[in-house]
């Protein structure tokens, strides 16, 4: 290769490696965009966590005697089976009876919104509710769902979660948080003496080294 070929080669090499490292650092972007954008929204927006949740039908009934009303009104996406948080700006569908083993079955749900593990309890049922969005690093749309629930690190005791199943409106009030091994799946279960609700993600956002846990009590 006489001098003239080796400094071509050697400038098509550094493109190459430009374009790399910018295709990677686009791709890095375009994972972590959901959560910091989460992120920016808790830190920037006004928090909401004493607007007044609400049915439609409550709305049109109990609005104008509900004292939080003054403080704004959410309502949630789904009232079949929904979950909002008002502290972290979360409002979802809840996928029910997802198979929190099978890969495929679980990220075709959170491309939707969040998921109930299959076997575990409903709202207002004994037992425990356990709801969780386990993506990971995957793509854009169930990503997405992840960065919601990874501002459940946000959460802290006595903060209310709400959950809506068949048009009924369920109250949790957050008892414990913490972070726990993958394997741990013991918290799947709840004792059939009290209706809890668990909620669950990947933890750091955007990997799977851990698995964050917020467990709440039902209080209406």
């Amino acid at each position: 290769m006489n001098l003239s070929s080796k400094d071509n080669y050697l400038y098509w090499a550094e493109k190459a490696g430009i374009a790399l490292v910018a295709v990677s650092a686009f791709i890095v972007f375009l994972t972590f965009y959901p959560v910091f954008r989460e992120e920016a929204k808790y830190q920037l927006l006004p928090k909401h966590q004493d607007a007044a949740v609400l049915t439609a039908e409550e709305a049109k009934q109990n609005a104008p005697d509900d004292k939080r009303a003054a403080n704004g009104v959410i309502y949630p996406v789904d009232e079949d089976f929904g979950i909002v948080i008002p502290k972290i700006a979360a409002n979802a569908r809840v996928i029910p009876d997802v198979d929190w083993q099978d890969s495929r079955v679980y990220q075709r749900a959170l491309a939707e919104g969040v998921a109930q593990a299959k076997g575990t309890s409903y709202p207002g049922e004994p037992g425990n509710v356990f709801i969780f969005s386990h993506s990971g690093v995957d793509f854009y749309e169930a990503n997405r769902y992840n960065a919601l629930f990874y501002l459940i690190n946000k959460l802290v005791p006595g903060d209310e979660i709400y959950l809506f199943y068949k048009k009924q409106k369920f109250v949790y009030r957050v008892s414990e948080k913490k972070t726990v091994a993958p394997e741990s799946v013991e918290y799947l279960e709840g004792s059939p003496e009290k209706q809890t609700l668990t909620l669950m993600t990947c933890w750091p956002a955007g990997t799977t080294l851990k698995r964050l846990i917020v467990i709440a009590e039902q209080v209406k």
